[in-house]
């Protein structure tokens, strides 16, 4: 099956895709990793696309699209595939059925997480990422440790560009007025779950993965 993981910057979309993966062998496509990998090349489109970033507006979708069919069209990848931060209007949810209908493959499930935008601004201004292991630390909810891995030692605790409060308010705002409505368009088609994002990691992970079992029977 494919599906969408829903909700705002800072709901925990990456982190459940990852739990998700693992539980039913599927693949995660996040748009924001597919981002920064192209920003990392510095070149002027990657360039192009770090500009857009931070200044915390949306992609535009031919950018997104073309990122995500080089993924959608792996063979391996078919009917195996979770969306994360994908898609984020109306347009680029039609864009998805009909590049995934191109590829003989269709979308089974959108789970929406929800969370309260201020516990939302703190899970992001706050987050620090570990630049040898990347494990994710939040100084309000999650106060960086020691890693697990012994050549963490010599780590720098890294914070994105676009993690500051500022760009997060902008950020929730564009996904109020462009994302809600997708969310109703998965309505309209029977196939969106809502699960309570403000429960432990765990909670919401066991939600998640019963929901998945009992659609897949």
């Amino acid at each position: 099956m494919n599906l969408v993981i829903f909700g705002p910057p800072g709901a925990g979309k990456g982190t459940q895709s990852i739990k998700l993966v693992k539980e039913f062998n599927l693949f995660q496509l996040s748009t924001g990793d597919l981002l920064r990998e192209e920003v990392k090349k510095k070149s002027s489109f990657g360039n192009k696309i770090q500009d857009i970033m931070n200044s915390g507006a949306l992609v535009p979708d031919e950018i997104i699209n073309t990122l995500l069919e080089k993924k959608v069209s792996t063979p391996e990848y078919s009917n195996k595939i979770i969306f994360d931060g994908y898609p984020r209007n109306i347009n680029q949810a039609k864009s998805l059925d009909d590049l995934l209908k191109k590829y003989n493959q269709k979308m089974s499930l959108a789970l929406n997480l929800k969370v309260n935008n201020d516990i939302l601004v703190k899970r992001i201004v706050g987050r620090l990422t570990c630049s040898v292991c990347n494990k994710t630390f939040n100084t309000f909810f999650d106060p960086p440790m020691t890693c697990e891995k012994p050549l963490c030692s010599s780590r720098e605790l890294k914070k994105r560009l676009d993690d500051n409060e500022e760009t997060i308010s902008k950020r929730l705002k564009t996904y109020d007025e462009k994302t809600f409505p997708v969310i109703d368009y998965y309505v309209q088609k029977g196939i969106m779950k809502n699960v309570d994002g403000m429960q432990e990691i765990q909670s919401i992970s066991e939600q998640l993965i019963t929901i998945i079992r009992a659609l897949r029977g």
